[in-house]
């Protein structure tokens, strides 16, 4: 996309132009100049950066300036400077219609001769489609020297070396990182179908159980008292038990539980007990919330006994040596590594941890109220346990893919399929040998050179399906193109038999204009005098309609279409009113499938209404102007000019309320003509670029107010008139321009939209 024009220097009516780095153009850009201030030089700019031809440029060299011209252009890829007869960097997206494309493609004057019809030929098919001939030819040549240079370079490629593989196989295998590797896996697969029965019985590899020991758990219970027993008989209690040595507390726990509650005497002396105060402090002390923390700390002494005792080390110390013997046994068939840690010294880290532990939980248990924790030296063998027990998990982690890996053994091995593993061996081998020093350079040429072969027999494929395409279909397609356009322009003809046609000065295009039915050759030279012929079949407006037509459908079979720069250059030139808006149409259409359409044109209302029709984001607009004996490029208010516009459309309907004529262009005036009323009306509320819709809400929130806009009467009917205009209009109905019109309807509301603007 061409976004600025910075320097336009000594070309035609551009002396020295800066003023353009100040516009930025959009994806619709619009140029409007009088005739003869450069819109037309502006078009050979264009031609010239796209086809790098630097005679458009050079032959309008400006008659008083000292220097040759030069030229800057700005673009989405960056910028091109034309400077001493050259571009440094072509834009070849350009398509531009002006009149020196009608003079070289379509007729000069009022005749169409052989050149005309030779470069429309190359217009249809495109310059590819003129040199297939000689390009399939050019690629055939080539696939005969390939063939000869690969048979050279397949000499040193041996069947001993490529193995089961042919030679093109051979080189395109892919780079092995780990064949070795793969070809000890394979000979471990071969020695493993060897020995089915042993490997079908041999188990996986098995978890190691071995259960961590928790310090927080275990510091939670060695802190546990009874919180509610007096702190006076606790204290009473425990002295009295520290007197009477090791294991008292039991010793009295049990003889309370003799008591007998009948006579309250003592079970040693039967003195009696009623009066001894240190016998209930006892009761308290060992109540029901005793009895269940003494059986919690049993319970988990007895649990760390069996966990963490002898009995569990020695499981542990079985369950490796079987693990290892599992492990040796299927290192042989499979990558199994050795196990990552040492059984001896996780079994002495563990039996220190349960050493260090249960003295203390004992201790507990003798006197379970006395708050206790672990120790130092505790903590740190069981976190030194706790440790190894991790590593032990991590290994039971890995033992899935371990065992996935033995799972294939047993799967191969079981499958007993020693001739596919044969073959897996011996790819595996010419893959090797393929990588070698010496072999890997032979296959690299012998590929580019296959790749080379590969590249031009694609090309030659595709230039001959070109070809056939080409001879099959393009000139049917164009024809159709051709007459959808001239259609939509409302023209009287038709064309018919455009076709292909050899010369002495090559491929030339023919064809016929119909008009009534009556077919009326282009071609074959000029038609005898008092003979229908171009010069006096078509009008000057029929002549311009045809060669826009032949314009457009020659974009719409650019393969490239939304990668396109099209430029127009003053397309109404003796163009019919009536065929106006399907040019605006048309350029808008356009605009929407191509990446930038630059309108340059002297018809200020033609423009307008391209604006119009344009998303406000994806417009911009320029004028060239006359500076002393020169012009320029100067910024261009569009919406300025296009309140002159409103008024032909209030004429516009104004007439056709009085003659009924013009009916759809009527039809999508009415919005317009609301737009403009409103916006000289309540220029505060209603500037250039407001929606209806929003305004109308704006209106609705003020009734009544003291600054109310329009009372609910006008809002109303404001309402209904855009609902019918809506119907017209590009952006508010896709389908706008196939909307049905009914005369009668048609007539109220534009009279009605007459009164409205009368308030």
């Amino acid at each position: 996309m061409i976004t600025k024009l910075p320097l336009i220097r000594n070309v035609s009516q551009f002396e020295s132009v800066t003023s353009g780095a100040d516009i930025t153009l959009t994806r619709l850009a619009l140029a409007y100049g009088e005739n003869g201030r450069g819109k037309t030089t502006l078009a050979a700019i264009f031609r010239s950066l796209s086809s790098g031809d630097p005679i458009p440029i050079l032959e309008r060299h400006r008659f008083t300036a000292q220097h040759p011209p030069h030229i800057r252009i700005e673009h989405l890829n960056g910028s091109s400077q034309f400077q001493n007869g050259s571009w440094d960097n072509l834009l070849g997206s350009i398509s531009v219609y002006d009149d020196a494309f009608v003079d070289e493609n379509i007729y000069s004057g009022l005749s169409v001769d052989s050149e005309h019809r030779h470069n429309l030929h190359e217009l249809i098919v495109g310059s590819q489609g003129v040199n297939l001939n000689q390009q399939l030819k050019t690629e055939v040549e080539k696939i005969e020297e390939h063939n000869k240079s690969l048979r050279t370079k397949a000499t040193p490629i041996t069947a001993e070396k490529r193995g089961p593989f042919n030679i093109d196989d051979f080189c395109r295998l892919p780079r092995h990182d780990n064949v070795d590797e793969a070809i000890k896996e394979t000979q471990n697969g071969l020695e493993a179908g060897k020995q089915q029965e042993k490997i079908a019985q041999t188990p996986l590899l098995k978890e190691i159980q071995i259960p961590p020991i928790e310090i927080e758990a275990l510091n939670k219970i060695l802190a546990k008292n009874l919180a509610d027993l007096e702190q006076e008989a606790a204290a009473k209690v425990q002295a009295h038990l520290r007197s009477i040595g090791n294991g008292g507390e039991t010793w009295v726990a049990d003889g309370i539980k003799r008591i007998n509650p009948q006579d309250q005497r003592c079970p040693f002396c039967t003195q009696s007990l009623t009066n001894a105060t240190i016998i209930n402090h006892y009761r308290s002390y060992f109540s029901t919330a005793y009895k269940n923390l003494r059986s919690e700390i049993e319970s988990l002494l007895e649990t760390i006994i069996r966990h963490h005792g002898g009995e569990a080390r020695a499981a542990f110390e079985r369950s490796i040596r079987v693990l290892s013997d599992t492990q040796q046994f299927w290192a042989k068939f499979a990558d199994i590594p050795a196990i990552p840690f040492n059984s001896i010294e996780i079994s002495r880290l563990w039996r220190a941890a349960f050493d260090a532990l249960t003295p203390i939980l004992e201790s507990k248990k003798a006197s379970p109220l006395e708050v206790s924790k672990l120790s130092d030296a505790a903590s740190a063998a069981i976190k030194a346990y706790n440790e190894a027990c991790n590593s032990i998990a991590d290994f039971n982690q890995s033992l899935k893919s371990l065992n996935q890996q033995i799972g294939v053994v047993k799967e191969k091995a079981n499958a007993g399929d020693i001739k596919a593993l044969e073959a897996d061996l011996g790819k595996l081998k010419a893959t090797k040998n393929r990588f070698s020093s010496d072999m890997d350079t032979v296959c690299q040429q012998y590929q580019v050179e296959l790749a080379a072969k590969v590249a031009t027999e694609q090309r030659r494929d595709k230039i001959r399906e070109d070809l056939n395409q080409h001879q099959k279909n393009i000139f049917p397609i164009f024809n159709n193109a051709i007459n959808d356009y001239l259609q939509k322009f409302n023209a009287g003809f038709r064309l018919s038999n455009i076709e292909p046609e050899n010369t002495r000065g090559g491929t030339a295009c023919t064809y016929n204009v119909v008009i009534y039915e009556r077919p009326v050759p282009i071609g074959g030279g000029r038609p005898q005098d008092g003979q229908p012929g171009f010069k006096n079949t078509l009008s000057s407006g029929d002549r311009n309609t045809l060669a826009l037509a032949f314009f457009f459908a020659m974009i719409d079979q650019d393969p490239n279409l939304n990668e396109k720069i099209v430029v127009i250059d003053d397309p109404m030139t003796s163009l019919d009113d009536h065929r106006t808006l399907t040019t605006v149409q048309e350029v808008r259409r356009l605009s929407q499938r191509v990446k930038q359409v630059i309108v340059l044109s002297h018809n200020k209302p033609f423009l307008c209404r391209i604006w119009d029709y344009a998303l406000p984001t994806q417009r911009a607009s320029m004028q060239i102007t006359r500076e002393g004996t020169g012009s320029t490029i100067a910024a261009w208010d569009v919406r300025e000019d296009a309140i002159t516009e409103y008024d032909r459309k209030h004429h516009l309907l104004r007439d056709y309320s009085a003659t009924s004529t013009n009916s759809r262009e009527v039809a999508s005036a009415i919005r317009s003509v609301l737009e403009g009323y409103l916006r000289v009306a309540c220029p505060e509320h209603f500037p250039p670029g407001t929606l209806l819709g929003p305004f109308r809400g704006l209106c609705e929130q003020r009734v009544g107010s003291q600054n109310e806009i329009l009372n609910q009467g006008d809002i109303d009917e404001l309402r209904n008139l855009t609902e019918y205009a809506n119907k017209f209009h590009h952006d508010t109905n896709p389908a706008w321009e196939t909307e049905t019109i009914n005369d009668g309807e048609l007539l109220g509301f534009t009279e009605r939209t007459l009164r409205f603007i009368k308030r």
